[in-house]
């Protein structure tokens, strides 16, 4: 009986990891589809605990005590707002135990394996070592432990480069001959390395690109480990993990127009930045009061809120819906306009609009609503910067010159709560808050909102 309970758990959890994926890649069924995964995960689990081979279940019940806990904590104790900081997590962990699982494999099988089998160990080494450092890198970079800008030196590619090339030639090593153990461990560490390396060198503009590229790496990682462990199913999951994140890190570079070998190689950020540093506070701008924006939105027909990842750090998701309602209540027409990179992960915004029951229909893709900002009373930004800077359309010599941004420059009065006039995380400074038709409303955002809500709620009826 067991060997048909283990084929027909993984046939059917294959099958609900495929309709699960199709479900996330929409709000309205995101739902459905991550119970679907859910199950599919519990099937693979209970398929993979009934095989014969298990001898003890000791070690398996202490690590999912152990994995149970640390998830839960997780979950409990990380906020909507630092969701890219767990994924982060989540990536290095994942990518850890491949890493681990390839080692062990490598180590107690040592002399047996084929050639097939010691290349799928040294892909899964390489990658899963690779990613775990990278995420740990990405994860301090947006928690802000280590700093968000690229942090590059003369020759820096061609040492990036090296490594990799080393690396790549330690595992062809024991290919050809895996009684070089030494030859392991230089993999090992100069897998780890590379991983430092290429995730240091890349800005915190270019977060949600890497976030979803290292999600491919554990991705591929694990589907190698499925062909090291003759398991069928982890080579499914892992094949759509990392086809997904390889899917999604090419839209994402399209959304920023921007290449590959320009994100991981391109130091993006630095001497924009650098050259930006103390210019922003001499330049005139024209300010107002929430007193004064308030007055501008009570008469506003049609308003386009803009979120970014000022809103996230200040989690003022909430009173953006309810200053939504109150505009409403008031005849105005509400809704969200999101750009793909928003935030410092790919459907950041969504995720917190949908945390704060924004109905879906309310929220519309860049390329959906920026034929609208002319025809808009009041564009209100909330904390983003980059998505939002014209200069992507005007000036050739800009670094974000071509990046697909929010059209919001068109609208008849543009509002920005931001702390202050400093350039995001491109490092570029925003000509858009210098425009004679945009206020800028300092101060925290969600403090900045609270203000707005008071005041339009004290003239438009409930």
């Amino acid at each position: 009986m067991r060997e048909y309970v283990v084929p027909m758990c993984y046939l059917a959890a294959a099958a609900l990891f495929i309709l699960g994926l199709k479900g996330i890649s929409q709000p309205k069924t995101a739902r459905n589809g991550l119970r679907m995964a859910e199950a599919g995960m519990l099937l693979a689990v209970i398929g993979t605990l009934v095989q014969k081979e298990i001898v003890s279940y000791r070690w398996i019940a202490i690590a999912m005590v152990v994995g149970a806990v640390t998830g839960v904590a997780m979950s409990l104790k990380i906020p909507m707002t630092a969701m890219p900081q767990r994924i982060a997590l989540s990536h290095a962990f994942g990518a850890l135990a491949a890493g681990l699982v390839g080692t062990a494999e490598f180590y107690d099988h040592q002399g047996s394996l084929s050639r097939f089998i010691i290349l799928a160990i040294v892909l899964e080494v390489l990658l899963g070592f690779l990613t775990c450092t990278g995420s740990l890198i990405a994860f301090g970079k947006l928690q802000g432990v280590l700093p968000g800008r690229p942090l590059v030196y003369r020759g820096q590619n061609w040492v990036t480069l090296g490594v990799l090339a080393l690396a790549l030639a330690s595992g062809i090593g024991l290919v050809v001959s895996q009684e070089r153990t030494a030859l392991f461990v230089v993999l090992v560490v100069l897998s780890l390395a590379f991983g430092v390396q290429l995730v240091t060198r890349i800005g915190g503009a270019d977060m949600p690109t890497v976030i979803s590229l290292l999600n491919a790496y554990a991705g591929l990682s694990a589907a190698a480990m499925g062909f090291v462990l003759d398991n069928p199913l982890l080579i499914v999951a892992g094949a759509l993990d990392g086809a997904s994140g390889l899917i999604l890190s090419i839209i994402m570079c399209r959304a920023m127009n921007r290449s590959f070998t320009n994100v991981l190689f391109g130091g993006f950020g630095q001497v924009a930045e650098s050259a930006a540093g103390g210019a922003a506070e001499e330049r005139p701008h024209r300010s107002a009061t929430p007193e004064e924006a308030a007055m501008l939105l009570e008469t506003a027909r049609e308003v386009i809120i803009v979120p970014g990842y000022g809103m996230a750090v200040s989690q003022a998701q909430h009173k953006i819906r309810e200053l939504a309602d109150v505009l409403e209540r008031n005849g105005a027409r509400v809704r969200f306009a999101v750009h793909p990179v928003a935030g410092r992960m790919p459907g950041h915004m969504n995720v917190l609009l949908a945390e704060a029951d924004v109905p879906y229909d309310k929220i519309i893709d860049m390329e959906d609503i920026n034929g609208d900002f002319p025809q808009c009373d009041v564009a209100l930004i909330v904390g983003a910067n980059d998505v939002t800077n014209p200069t992507a359309k005007t000036d050739p010599s800009s670094p974000i010159y071509g990046m697909p941004v929010l059209d919001v420059a068109s609208a008849r009065i543009v509002m920005v709560i931001k702390r202050g006039m400093s350039p995001g995380f491109a490092g570029v400074e925003n000509e858009l808050y210098f425009l004679d038709k945009t206020l800028m409303v300092f101060g925290d955002a969600r403090a900045a909102v609270d203000g707005l809500l008071r005041e339009l709620e004290a003239v438009v009826p409930a």
